[in-house]
């Protein structure tokens, strides 16, 4: 961990902060904070940021109750920047969206982004408009018993091909099975976040016990 004090604050004694959801990875906002708001940051584990506007020091969800809980702060190689991640517990934008940056400026039209959020939000489409044509949409009208057969098939396929230590095969198995439950998870309507606080969950209860059997 760095010393606060060797951040480089600007000549109005400003940092940025880039707010990040710790679970999806989106950036939710740009802010700024001075060295008071990240030790309140810090203290609280709630962002606290300086308002530009009104110069004065704002704690984020103090009146709208979107507060941001901080996992972690991390600073730039220059010192000059920090980036927050965050579990959200409402919009971060103040005209209610999830985040700030909603408006696109340009898109390539030879390289496409992928998420897992972005998939999800694919198929959760395909659940509500049902499309035409569509392989999901067809997964969603035969229901959840086809749904869960597509799922025990894609596993036994992952299983072969792994068991053959076909390496592009697994992959591409893998891959078919992660499709496939995630439209399980539409149907069953869980999300990535539920998935994400389950793991997470596990992984402080095996880092106990570790630390349990390490001490014995």
């Amino acid at each position: 961990m760095i010393d606060i004090e060797t951040l480089k604050f600007d000549e109005k004694g400003l940092i940025p902060a880039i707010v990040v959801d710790a679970v999806t990875k989106r950036v939710l906002t740009l802010a700024y904070m001075t060295r008071e708001s990240l030790k309140i940051s810090m203290e609280r584990e709630l962002t606290c940021f300086w308002s530009r506007s009104r110069q004065e020091l704002w704690l984020k969800g103090e009146t709208s109750g979107n507060y941001q809980h901080i996992v972690s702060i991390t600073a730039d190689c220059d010192s000059d920047a920090l980036v927050v991640m965050v579990e959200p517990e409402g919009p971060a934008c103040h005209l209610g969206t999830a985040s700030c940056f909603e408006y696109p400026v340009f898109q390539s039209g030879n390289r496409r982004e992928f998420s897992y959020e972005g998939l999800m939000k694919l198929i959760e489409g395909r659940k509500t408009e049902r499309k035409e044509g569509s392989y999901t949409t067809y997964l969603f009208d035969k229901g959840l018993d086809k749904i869960l057969k597509k799922v025990g098939e894609e596993s036994t396929e992952v299983i072969i091909a792994a068991h053959g230590k076909d390496k592009k095969e697994t992959i591409y198995e893998i891959a078919d099975l992660a499709y496939h439950v995630m439209v399980l998870m539409i149907e069953a309507g869980i999300s990535l976040e539920d998935i994400h606080r389950e793991l997470a969950s596990r992984h402080v209860i095996d880092h106990k016990v570790k630390q349990e059997k390490m001490t014995k």
